[in-house]
């Protein structure tokens, strides 16, 4: 069993930036690919950033792409998502997941977090 809690979310003006973190507990990050995804109000939750066991190999939504960075750092047990340039449209509650297969689909991911608010004001 792997417990994930995120923090770090909070209110930003449009163009700044943020850095949620995923802490986990009961057992090693080191085994898992993890990710982010995040769910705005009456929307699917969606793919945002994966990371692999060793931090080598990453995957971002287009949406995200440049202005996202995931990272990892296992001797913590800790995942982070630097977020740059936020848009109003990144406004959402982040989760982060930990799954064995990794990829874009929520279904493959097994461990999930209870989320973390991020708000961006135009």
């Amino acid at each position: 069993q792997v417990q994930l809690v995120e923090s770090g979310g909070g209110l930003v003006q449009a163009g700044g930036s943020l850095r949620p973190s995923c802490a986990a507990s009961g057992r090693s990050l080191s085994w898992y690919i993890m990710g982010w995804f995040r769910q705005a109000p009456g929307k699917e939750r969606e793919f945002v950033a994966a990371i692999n066991w060793s931090g080598v190999s990453t995957d971002y939504a287009d949406s995200v792409k440049g202005r996202f960075t995931i990272s990892r750092e296992n001797a913590k047990n800790t995942v982070f998502l630097q977020m740059n340039s936020l848009k109003p449209e990144d406004s959402a509650v982040y989760y982060c997941a930990a799954s064995l297969k990794g990829g874009r689909n929520k279904a493959e991911y097994a461990y999930w977090g209870q989320g973390t608010q991020v708000t961006v004001s135009s």
